[in-house]
This record gives C-alpha cells, structure tokens and sequence, in this order.
C-alpha cells in the first residue's frame, strides 16, 4: 500500500489523534504565547503524558505543540516588543512599530497566514525530498557549520537599522557576553566572578527578554513622546481596522502579493532546517536578510517592513519540520525540540537511523502529515489567541507596563527556578535601553548569544584538526565550505560598498 495512504489513513482514521493535535494546539499557543516559556518547555511538559499514548500519537502531540508555539511568539513579540521565540527577534522592531501604528492586525494575520503556508509548504518539500536532502546534511562537517555560523550572525548585522556600525557594535557586544561561563572546548571559568550559576553561561532566554521587554517598559515610562492622546488614538485607529477587514483577510492579501517571495522563503527556511544546531532561527535571520536583499523599499527593514515579517515568519516554521530529518535519519536533534523527540521515539522502542525511512516509511510519512494537519489546525486557534491577546492595546500603561515587568520577572525564574536568571533579564534590560537610546539594534545581541559558543567550538576544532593553521578554514576539497565563505565575504563586500555609495550620495546633496 502506498506509505502516504496508509499515513493519512494513520492519521485521519484514529479520531484521538485528531483530538490531541487540536488539544496541543490550544497549549502550544498558550504556551508560546507568554514571555520566558518557550516551545521547548512546552514539548518536555508534555513527555510525561506520551509516555501513555501509541507512537502516532505521542508524536502528533509534540509536532503540533511545536508548530503553534512558534507561531504564538509573534504575538507578545507584535504586543509588547518581547519575542516569544528568538526567530521573532528577527523582526521585533518592524513589529511593534508597525502596532504602534494601529497595524497589529495586520502583522498578526501576515504571521498567522505566512506561518501556516510555511508549515505546510515545509513538510510538503520534506515529504517528497526528505531522504535526498538529508545526503546535504551529511556533507556538513565543522568548517561548512562555522561559516554558516558566520553568515548568520552577517545577516544580523545586515537586516539591522541604523549604520551597520551601530549593529557590529551590538553583534561584538553579544560575543562577548556570550564567552560567561566555561568554556566549551577548554572547559575553563571565564567572567563568572566566583558565581557557580554563570558556570552554564548566559541563558538566551532571559537576556532576550530583558532587551526586549524590560529596554520597552523602561522606554515608554521615559519617553514623553507618546501621550495619552496619542495611544487614544491609536486605539480607535485599531478598533476601525478591526471592524473594518479580518485578520485572515489581510495576511491572504500579503500572500496572495508575494506568492514567488513566500515560495522562496519556505525553501530557505526547509534547507537551513535540517542542519543540526541551525534550526527556526538562523532560518529567519537568512530569509529576512535575503528579503531586504530582493525588496523594493529596503529601507524600511528593520524598522516597520510587512514583508520581511512575511518572509521570515515563513521560514522559521518552513524549518521546524526539516529540523526532524536529521533526527530521524542520522540520530542526531536538529534543535532542542528534535532532542526530546528523539528521546520519545527511543522509549517507544524506535531507533532513528538510516533505515527508518525504510522499514518504517509509514511513521516518517506520518510526521508530515501531522506538520499540515497541526498548521491548518493553527488557524482557527491562532485567530481565537490574537484576538484575545488584541485586548493588550487597550489596557492603560498605568496598568500594562507593571504587568510585563512581572511577566518578565516570572518568564525569566522560571526556567530554572534561579535568581540569577531573573538579575539577567534586569542586568541586560538596563543594557537594551542604553543601546536603544545610542540608536544600537538590540536582535544581534540575541543571535550572538546563541551562535557565539557554537562559533567558537567550530574554530577551535577546525585549528586544532589543521594543526594550528588556517588552512583549514579554506581547504578546496571541501567545496561546499568554500561557497558558504564566498557568500560571507559577499555579503560583507555588499554591505560595505552601498554603504560609501550613500555616504557619497549624501556628501553630494550637501
């Protein structure tokens, strides 16, 4: 019988299936939907509970729990300016400026119905190229990951507002606090000051929140630019938004426009996927980057641009389902989620390997079908979460700006139930509202934080395989690595030269 027939007939005969994807929806929209909880948290929740369902359906509950998770971070992200999931750091900025306008319902429903036709175009892509793009993968070794890596952390500085000094300086300052703790090849202390709780370095998590969240309730208490007449406005320009058109209406209005764009982005976003360690993140970073590359108004990327939120949300969720085939073929978790994944199939007596696409195609075949059921699943409960969440814009700040402090406060502590974590977010909130004010983009510091130590593991053992030389960052048998370091130097050489070209267009003007 043919493995996708039998997969829908796994998936669509079993009606508990259905009802547990439709129930991890709802919590996976929950869950992601508030600050310092992220899709990972959520998935380990649910691991106690797998442990009593068949495999089919322990593994509908985390794929649709990780599907809606991702989506849900763009909503505190658009809300607040607090990205539920780094990938939404990408575009925290447009975002909230754009709700700042009374267009939240309008970046919502973009995020909502990109999400969607990422999802499914990215298991579509998988599901008839799956076994073959994960020969790709295969190829990577240390030096291809460290330019990705580099090219990453590129796009961060590239897609930022502002001089591209101002986003170095972030992306230098990330680095740098991203070497706290001990170290990942030398296992040595560094920058602890004798505190055992940095010995596991920054956490991500709560640094993000504190750039984002605490750097946003600091600026609206002290920027007087925005009076109470202001945000009355605001309001009413929102409420007629709502009445006016539907949320579903508006993204289908931005996909329909960008049809070739969203193509693209999906297939960015199912490529950088199924790399081990890359993953919804770097996925967004790329996209938005080759977006600002390819648009017509690349000025207002990083500031208030519709389409690069389109394409980057695209892609993140593109990548969560490439993200399971180095799991499932090689053993080895394409992120956090695929790590737990891997420990579920294990207690399920499944061994992921090479052969699994071949005596258990059905299962493989299976997952996917499950990825498009949980993103159609996203619109009914994603529409219901925005509209709940769209009540935020009416609260008073009086009111809302201590209740996402104490978001910020309970998010950070309870990732590991630490003190530390919570001085963390402050610490690095007080830094986000320094920069902000010196007109310093805050997202390369979160992608710096996450690369950073990857970064510096790649290098290390590419100069310690090439005994202490650099040779082996550019070694011509690996020709994939060698394309991957032309485009990094390509982006860089672009970057620096539109930027004398505007410096010398605007020394002409004067």
């Amino acid at each position: 019988m043919n493995p996708i027939l039998t997969a829908l007939q796994n998936v669509f005969g079993d009606p508990q299936v259905v009802l547990i994807v439709f129930l991890s929806a709802f919590f996976g929209v929950f869950v992601g939907s508030i600050p310092g909880l992220t899709a990972t948290m959520a998935v380990a929740l649910l691991v106690p509970i797998t442990y009593w369902l068949d495999p089919i359906s322990a593994l509908a509950a985390v794929v649709s729990v990780v599907a809606c998770a991702i989506f849900a971070g763009d909503i505190p992200n658009t809300l607040l300016r607090i990205p539920g999931t780094p990938a939404s750091a990408a575009y925290a900025n447009d975002a909230h400026n754009l709700t700042r306008q009374g267009k939240s319902d309008l970046v919502l429903g973009t995020a909502l119905v990109c999400s969607v036709v990422g999802g499914i175009l990215g298991a579509i892509v998988l599901m008839l190229l799956g076994h073959q793009l994960a020969k790709v993968a295969t190829a990577f070794s240390a030096v291809e990951y460290f330019w990705l890596y580099l090219l990453g952390l590129s796009c961060a500085v590239v897609v930022s507002s502002g001089p591209k000094l101002n986003g170095l300086l972030a992306l230098t300052i990330g680095l740098l606090i991203s070497t706290v703790g001990l170290s990942a090849v030398h296992s040595k202390a560094r920058f602890t000051f004798g505190v055992a709780e940095l010995y596991g370095g920054i956490n991500f998590i709560p640094a993000m929140i504190g750039l984002f969240g605490v750097s946003e309730v600091l600026n609206s208490i002290l920027d007087s630019r925005h009076s109470k007449l202001d945000e009355k406005r605001k309001t009413r320009i929102e409420d007629r938004g709502s009445r006016t058109s539907s949320l579903l209406g508006l993204g289908a209005g931005m996909l329909f426009r960008r049809k070739g764009h969203v193509l693209r982005s999906a297939s960015i976003g199912s490529l950088i996927g199924m790399l081990p360690g890359a993953g919804a993140d770097i996925a967004a970073w790329v996209s938005f980057a080759v977006s600002k590359r390819f648009s017509k108004k690349p000025q207002l990327y990083g500031q208030e641009s519709i389409e690069g939120i389109a394409d980057a949300t695209t892609a993140n969720n593109a990548a969560l389902a490439g993200a399971w085939i180095p799991a499932l073929i090689l053993g080895i978790p394409g992120d956090s989620v695929t790590a737990i994944v891997i420990g579920v199939l294990l207690m399920k007596n499944i061994t992921p390997g090479p052969d699994i696409f071949i005596k258990q195609t059905e299962l493989v075949y299976s997952i996917y079908v499950i990825f498009i059921l949980a993103n159609i699943m996203l619109i009914p409960v994603g529409f219901a979460a925005i509209k709940a969440a769209s009540r935020l814009v009416r609260i008073p700040k009086a009111i809302l700006l201590p209740a996402i402090l104490l978001f910020c406060i309970v998010g950070s502590y309870s990732l590991n139930a630490s003190y530390i974590d919570v001085t963390v977010m402050l610490v690095m909130g007080v830094l986000g509202f320094v920069l902000e004010r010196r007109k310093v983009p805050l997202a390369p510091i979160v992608l710096a934080l996450i690369l950073g130590p990857m970064v510096e593991e790649r290098f290390i053992q590419i100069i310690t395989g090439s005994d202490g030389s650099f040779t082996g960052f550019f070694n011509p048998q690996r020709p994939l690595a060698l394309g991957l370091a032309g485009v990094f130097a390509l982006v860089w050489t672009s970057a620096v030269v539109i930027a004398i070209r505007r410096q010398a267009k605007s020394k002409r003007k004067k």
